[in-house]
C-alpha cells in the first residue's frame, strides 16, 4: 500500500525551482530517507506534502486520496516535525502537548503523557521548555508529531545539532516507531546515521530527484569486493569457481570481475589465477558506503 505518492511535484520561488518535477512513492512500513545537501529541496518537499505551501505543478496522493477534502482527512493520520518544532518556551513539556491536544481536538486525555512516554520524556514533562536541552526539545517535537497516533510521520533533519548520545536516542526512537507500524519520511544530510535506519532512499539535488534505491540495492551497490582486471575473464571465472570454490562473483565488463569472497586472502586469488595462466593486470578492494555512493551519484549530475 502506498502511503504517499507525488507526481511531477514542482515549487518555484521566482526563477528558482526549489522542487523540480519530483515523483516518488513512500510505501507502508518504509523508513524512507530523503538525502540531499542543505538547500537541495528536502524541506520544501516536506512542506508541500504537509500542505504548508502550495505546489506550482504536479500532484500529491496521500493514503490513496487525491482530492483536497480527502487529503484533509488523511492528514489527520500524519504527524510532522519540519524545521524547528513550534513550542511554547514558558510552558512545560506536558502543557505544550496538552495545548496541542485541545487545538487538534484529540479527545484522549492521556494522549500527551503517552507521547512523552514514547520518546522517553516521561520524567521531564514538568520541566519548562526553555530549560530543556536541544536533544530533549527535539524529542519533544517528535512527541508533538506522535499526538493522535499517526500512521505516517515526516521528520526534517531530526538529528541536526544533537550530540552523539542524542543521535543514538533519536535513531532508536525511529526504529521503535517503525516496529510499531509507523511509516517515516526522514530527511538528513548526516548519511552515516540515516544508513543505519532507512529501508529506502531518494537522493535530491538542486530540487530534482536523482535516484531512488532500496537498502538491499544499496548494499549490493556498495558491497566490498576484489576488483580484478584480467586478460581472459571467462578463464578466470572458471578458476574462481572450480579451484577456489567461489560462487559470489560477477563479470562487470569484458575484462573486469568483482569477487565478493576471499577479501581477507587476495594473494590466494592472485596465485590461483597466475597458476592457471590468467594474467592479472590489477587487483584492489572496492566498495562504497552511503556517503561514497551519494557523492558518486551527485558528482555525475549537472546543476
Amino acid at each position: 500500500m502506498n502511503v504517499l505518492k507525488t507526481q511531477n511535484l514542482t515549487k518555484r520561488y521566482g526563477s528558482t525551482a526549489a522542487v523540480d518535477n519530483v515523483s516518488l512513492t513512500v510505501e507502508k512500513g518504509d523508513i524512507f530517507g530523503l538525502i540531499g545537501q542543505n538547500g537541495a529541496g528536502k524541506t520544501t518537499l516536506m512542506r508541500l506534502i504537509a500542505s504548508l505551501v502550495r505546489p506550482d505543478n504536479g500532484s500529491i496522493e496521500l493514503f490513496g486520496e487525491t482530492t483536497p477534502a480527502g487529503q484533509g482527512a488523511s492528514r489527520s493520520r500524519m504527524g510532522c516535525v519540519i524545521e524547528l518544532p513550534a513550542l511554547y518556551q514558558n510552558l512545560t513539556a506536558l502543557q505544550n502537548l496538552e495545548f496541542y491536544c485541545i487545538e487538534r481536538g484529540i479527545p484522549d486525555k492521556s494522549a500527551a503523557q503517552k507521547s512523552l512516554d514514547m520518546v522517553n520524556l516521561a520524567d521531564t514533562g514538568n520541566k519548562i521548555v526553555r530549560n530543556l536541552s536541544l536533544g530533549m526539545r527535539q524529542r519533544l517535537g517528535l512527541a508533538l508529531a506522535l499526538l493522535g497516533s499517526p500512521d505516517f510521520i515526516m521528520l526534517d533533519e531530526p538529528t541536526n545539532g544533537l550530540d552523539p548520545i542524542g543521535i543514538i536516542e533519536m535513531r532508536d526512537l525511529m526504529k521503535r516507531m517503525s516496529e510499531q507500524g509507523i511509516t517515516l519520511l526522514v530527511s538528513s544530510h548526516i548519511l552515516s546515521e540515516l544508513s543505519q535506519v532507512a529501508t529506502r532512499y531518494a537522493i535530491i539535488h538542486h530540487g530534482r530527484l536523482v535516484t531512488t534505491i532500496t537498502q538491499e540495492q544499496l548494499h549490493e551497490e556498495c558491497k566490498r569486493a576484489l576488483a580484478l582486471t584480467v586478460d581472459d575473464a571467462a578463464k578466470a571465472a572458471g578458476i574462481i569457481e572450480t579451484q577456489l570454490g567461489i560462487r559470489d562473483y560477477k563479470q562487470v565488463g569484458g575484462s573486469d570481475l568483482r569477487v565478493y569472497e576471499y577479501l581477507d586472502d587476495p594473494a590466494e586469488v592472485m596465485y590461483r589465477l597466475h597458476q592457471g595462466g590468467v594474467r592479472v593486470s590489477s587487483m584492489h578492494e572496492v566498495g562504497d558506503n552511503l556517503e561514497d555512493y551519494y557523492a558518486k551519484i551527485i558528482g555525475g549530475v549537472s546543476k
